[in-house]
């Protein structure tokens, strides 16, 4: 099981940027994905949650309206669109994988989540 998380990098405030999470080893279409981020000497928070089937879809409300995770069953990959991005949003993004069916109130308990991917920079500054 291997997660590959890409597309951070440096963009100025109200910028956008495109993560992307490419998955192997494993069946993406039964598998909930969730998209987390630790800023230094922060703790890890979920930041957005795709349930198997994208039945359920959970955000943080610091990113609810400018953040949007999808799927794409057929090429493996699970993207995050960060958009009118913040130097707040500054951070580590990991993607993480689980084969549970979370309920709502889980989605974003790190112990739920057996796979995670090696995380990349995003860093939102003028």
């Amino acid at each position: 099981v291997q997660l590959q998380a890409s597309g951070g990098g440096l963009v100025q405030p109200g910028g956008s940027l495109r993560l992307s999470c490419a998955v192997s080893g494993f069946t993406l279409a039964s598998s909930t994905i969730g998209w987390f981020r630790q800023a230094p000497g922060k703790e890890r928070e979920g930041v957005s949650c795709i349930r198997h089937g994208g039945s359920s879809i959970r955000y943080a409300d610091s990113v609810r309206g400018r953040f949007t995770i999808s799927r794409d069953n057929a090429k493996n990959t699970v993207y995050l669109q960060m958009n009118n991005l913040r130097p707040e949003d500054t951070a580590v993004y990991y993607c993480a994988a689980t084969a549970r069916g979370l309920i709502w109130s889980s989605m974003f308990e790190i112990q739920y989540y057996d796979s995670w991917g090696q995380g990349t920079q995003v860093t939102v500054s003028s």
